[in-house]
Formats: structure tokens, C-alpha cells, sequence
């Protein structure tokens, strides 16, 4: 466990450092990204790409909006692949657990944002000096990094042995009822994602959907692929719109979607 604890804490690191401060924000922190590679480096890619899909259906609608601290899915996506992965345990009872453990490391990480808001005199007084402020601000982020990582590793190495066996000590129902909590989960996290992006625009696509799923029982990359097609097509109309708008041939109008039907 110490091991796998320290492999894992290892790739938190480099992820949650590189992420925001080299790369990008939000891209290789993501459950679809973080979850394979766990289950890679624990030696079960499959579990970890399984996982991932169901962690990121669950934590893709949630985000950081204004003063709001959402769950943390960066460490509880690992701590779920390296439970599911290290015990033997189900994905269900791995993805069902997820969501409080976000919530729980998410809670720790704010132990940080004090020292956060301390260091902000210093900031300003070095703020003239771009590759110092760069330097130090390079230095100071990785040692905040620190706080998550060590709890990361104290949680995998001497907590997942422990929520097992807590879990083995449970009747059957209750473990049951983790599955079903898993499911509804998934549900829960597409209708936040759906809530925030619904219009009258897009909720076709919703009914489209639907009935691809339903009644045509398509699985989930063919509907990917025409889902592609309608996106490409309506891409290449509008710009085709905007070309022609330049070119004096159509007046441009807040009404295009109106055209389009």
C-alpha cells in the first residue's frame, strides 16, 4: 500500500502542478484524464478508464463558481481507482464513494488559502520583477502542493485497507444499495451538466438523443460520431454565414438560428 500510495501521490503532483501552471487549467485533472493513468501506474488500465468515464460523468458538471468550493475530483478520482483497484472492490462501491470523499479533501485543501491570502503583501512588493514573481511563484506553488499530496498518501496508504474492511463488515443491502447510488450518480451529474446548458437551442438535441438511446439502441460511440456530424455541419454554416455576411451577399442578423430553420 505504501508503494502504490507513493506512486499515486507522485502523479497528483505532477498533474496538479503542471495543469495550472505549464500546461493548461482543467484539462489533465479531470477524472477521464487522472483515473487511466491511476489505474495504469496500479496496473489495471481497464479498471481506471471504466472509472474515469463514470467519475467525469459525475464531476463534469461541477465547478468552481464564485466564492463556492466543490468537491475535489483530482484526489477523489484517485482515491476511488486506488480503493477499487488495491482492495479488489467494485467500481460502483469505488464511484459511489467518490463524491464524499471530494467533499472531504476539498474541505483539507482549505487549509491552504490562509497561508494563500498571507503571502499577498510579498506578491505586490515583487510584482516589478516578472521572472522573480515567476520563480517564486513556480516555488511557493509547489510547496502549497504538498499539503493535498501528503494527505493523498496517508489516505491510500493507511486508509483504504481500513474502508474495506469497513465495507466487508457491512450487510449486503447496504452494499447494494452503493451500486444503485453509483448509477443514480451518473444520472445526477449529466442533469447538472444538462441544467446548466439546457435552452431552447439545444434541448432537441436532448430528445434526439433520447430516442437514439431508446428506441434505435445505438450504443454510446455511434451516437458520438453523429453528434460530430451535426456539430461539424453546423459549424460550416455559420462560418459559411459569417463569410457570406463580409462579402455583403447576406445581411448578418441576430437571427441566424431563425435562418438556419
Amino acid at each position: 500500500m505504501a508503494q502504490a500510495a507513493l506512486k499515486i501521490s507522485i502523479l497528483y503532483f505532477i498533474i496538479s502542478f503542471l495543469d495550472p501552471y505549464i500546461l493548461s487549467w482543467q484539462t489533465l485533472n479531470r477524472p477521464i484524464v487522472i483515473a487511466p493513468l491511476a489505474g495504469l501506474i496500479l496496473g489495471d488500465f481497464q479498471t481506471g478508464i471504466i472509472m474515469g468515464a463514470g467519475l467525469e460523468s459525475i464531476f463534469m458538471g461541477i465547478s468552481a463558481i464564485g466564492g463556492q468550493v466543490p468537491a475535489d475530483a483530482t484526489t477523489a478520482s484517485l482515491i476511488a481507482v486506488s480503493f477499487t483497484v488495491l482492495t479488489g472492490a467494485s467500481q460502483e462501491a469505488g464511484i459511489a464513494l467518490s463524491l464524499p470523499i471530494g467533499t472531504a479533501m476539498a474541505a483539507m485543501n482549505q487549509f491552504a488559502t490562509p497561508i494563500s491570502a498571507s503571502m499577498a503583501p510579498y506578491w505586490e512588493k515583487i510584482a516589478h520583477e516578472p521572472k522573480k514573481f515567476l520563480l517564486h511563484n513556480f516555488i511557493y506553488s509547489a510547496v502549497i502542493l504538498l499539503i493535498p499530496t501528503v494527505t493523498l498518501y496517508l489516505a491510500v496508504a493507511f486508509g483504504v485497507e481500513g474502508l474495506n474492511s469497513f465495507l466487508a463488515s457491512l450487510p449486503v443491502w447496504v452494499m447494494n444499495g452503493l451500486n444503485v447510488a453509483s448509477g443514480m450518480m451518473l444520472a445526477v451529474g449529466f442533469a447538472m451538466l444538462t441544467s446548466m446548458i439546457f435552452s431552447k437551442q439545444t434541448g432537441y438535441f436532448f430528445i434526439l438523443g433520447f430516442v437514439l438511446v431508446k428506441y434505435l439502441e445505438l450504443d454510446t460511440l455511434a451516437i458520438a460520431i453523429i453528434g460530430g456530424v451535426i456539430a461539424i455541419t453546423m459549424f460550416m454554416y455559420d462560418k459559411k454565414l459569417i463569410e457570406l455576411g463580409n462579402r455583403g451577399i447576406i445581411k448578418e442578423t441576430a437571427d441566424t438560428e431563425e435562418v438556419f430553420f
